[in-house]
């Protein structure tokens, strides 16, 4: 492999491709949620990319910074793109104090390139700058990180998109193209690095590394065809649901599907290690919630190990640990959502730990964290314009709304099939009465 014959000038140097216009090549350029696109130069007819392996300073939303392991500065990377044909060249330094590689995850590429330390390449030692060269030949969604110390490296956030646009050009022309990945974080209260030793109990669940509401929302002008593509390097399967637009999968990382094979959904799981396309066409303007439908994915610094209060009276108690920490406030007796009450009187948390629930809408609080964020529909926006353009206005009588303060409002029908009656209520415990018979069951083990 030739080496090139200059340096690759610094990013500050390179002009980034055009945010809000169709790319030279023809394709529209994906906006990464709360990312960027890796600019690019041209050698000899090459595409030159630059990355560097480094430890980043991340926060996840504010309030909550870590140090974290990305490239080129951010945690996911920057998004490569190019198109089905072109060649590459993709360098890549290594800035961090161990051996990494950098695998490009479902690319078809000679073997020598595929990235994975020890089999088929050396490591990338520490101050070392490797090169990767191959010619694109299939276009779709795909990811890029690294396949040394992977446990390490990618639980601290080492990973970012690699989109290759179609030669021929869409078969259905794409209007706005969104981009993001899947991650999880542990990140315990008032520690400063990620664990990377956690298999499940994870605390941040991320979109590109950010938790609702520092999540950039999406923005989609009516009759207009969106793309959201997803990847996932997390630990877990995503349920990812968007609201009140069903979508069409229509790809993965094998591209653009043919159009036989597209499935129309609401919910579509994303596994570990894959990519999918949803496209589109909102037809109703509003702010549309798209979210992971994992409950607990939704929630920020979540604890795993802590005793269950629901229908609990915890008053006594509240006034004894009042006595050694006087900011103290019992909850969960109703539920969770006196904890976003909780955030608006300004009750603080632990240091670098964000509250479960912290959004805020113009109704009150959005009970929502980790991975959400908002589509937001609107008539009139032009062609390429991101801004974000408020919360949506609804027309009058068309909002839910209150019609009662009494709790026993109207005559709905109930059903109880387990309520005590009076008879058997008034009559004496017995074994038979503690434990229902089951068949098989001897209820002389239970002192019966």
């Amino acid at each position: 492999m030739r080496e090139s014959t200059q340096p690759i000038p610094p990013p500050a140097e390179l002009a980034p491709p055009a945010a809000l216009q169709r790319d030279a090549q023809g394709y529209v350029p994906v906006r990464t949620l709360n990312g960027w696109t890796l600019p690019h130069r041209v050698q000899g007819g090459v595409k030159e990319f630059h990355l560097v392996a480094e430890e980043v300073e991340h926060e996840f939303a504010p309030g909550c910074r870590a140090k974290c392991w990305g490239y080129n500065g951010t945690t996911p990377g920057p998004t490569i793109e190019a198109v089905e044909g072109d060649r590459v060249r993709i360098f890549v330094t290594n800035a961090l104090g161990e051996p990494t590689t950098v695998h490009w995850h479902g690319i078809d590429l000679p073997n020598g390139y595929d990235g994975v330390g020890g089999l088929n390449q050396p490591h990338i030692a520490p101050g070392e700058t490797f090169v990767y060269e191959f010619t694109l030949k299939q276009h779709g969604t795909h990811m890029y990180h690294p396949h040394a110390d992977e446990m390490t490296q990618m639980a601290f956030g080492m990973m970012g998109l690699f989109i290759i646009h179609p030669e021929a050009g869409e078969a259905l022309r794409i209007d706005r193209d969104y981009a993001f990945l899947l991650h999880n974080w542990a990140l315990r209260p008032g520690t400063f690095r990620p664990d990377p030793s956690v298999m499940q109990n994870f605390d941040l669940w991320t979109f590109n590394s950010k938790v609702f509401p520092a999540t950039e929302h999406l923005v989609a002008g009516m009759g207009e065809r969106i793309r959201i593509r997803i990847g996932n390097l997390s630990m877990w399967n995503h349920p990812i649901h968007l609201h009140s637009n069903p979508f069409w999968v229509t790809g993965s990382d094998g591209g653009r599907w043919p159009k036989e094979q597209w499935r129309r959904e609401v919910t579509e799981i994303v596994g570990v290690g894959q990519m999918r396309d949803l496209e589109f066409v909102p037809t109703e303007p509003g702010d549309w919630a798209l979210h992971c439908h994992m409950s607990h994915h939704t929630m920020n610094a979540m604890g795993h190990e802590v005793p269950n209060v629901a229908g609990v009276d915890q008053t006594g108690v509240e006034a004894e640990v009042r006595k050694m920490l006087p900011g103290y406030m019992a909850m969960g007796k109703s539920g969770m959502s006196e904890h976003a009450g909780h955030i608006e009187m300004g009750l603080q948390g632990p240091d670098n730990t964000l509250p479960m629930m912290m959004g805020a809408g113009p109704y009150g609080a959005i009970e929502m964290g980790g991975m959400f964020t908002v589509l937001k529909v609107r008539e009139g926006i032009a062609a390429g314009d991101y801004r974000d353009p408020g919360w949506y206005r609804h027309p009058k009588n068309a909002v839910a709304r209150r019609v009662s303060l009494d709790p026993k409002f109207g005559d709905p029908p109930r059903r109880n099939p387990y309520r005590a009656t009076a008879a058997n209520a008034a009559a004496p415990a017995t074994p038979d009465t503690l434990m229902p018979s089951m068949p098989g069951m001897d209820h002389s083990q239970h002192g019966g």
